[in-house]
């Protein structure tokens, strides 16, 4: 990618939404479990500052991942069940 712009995709420039998305990934970040069980058996993993993040009390500390796929690795050291949130970690959420 020398030469080019990170948000230039195919001569065409991305929203900075969607850049920052994409690139949410490249980035060291903290990551969490979810102690409590979903209803769907899921152990959830998030990132700070998603509205979904479980009380300190009922979360566990992954630690830093430059993106979530290693944390839900790490997760399922403890809990067999572990999905990306939704919101937060949305190209690890495979439910």
């Amino acid at each position: 990618m020398t030469g080019r712009h990170p948000n230039n995709f195919n001569g065409q420039c991305l929203p900075k939404s969607v850049a920052l998305y994409l690139l949410s990934d490249l980035y060291m970040g903290y990551y969490y479990v979810n102690k409590n069980i979903q209803k769907n058996g899921d152990h959830e993993v998030h990132k700070p500052g998603c509205s979904f993040m479980p009380k300190s009390e009922n979360r566990m500390f992954l630690g830093e991942f430059p993106g979530c796929r290693g944390a839900v690795v790490e997760a399922k050291k403890y809990y067999l069940q572990s999905n990306g949130c939704y919101y937060c970690c949305n190209t690890c959420h495979t439910q």
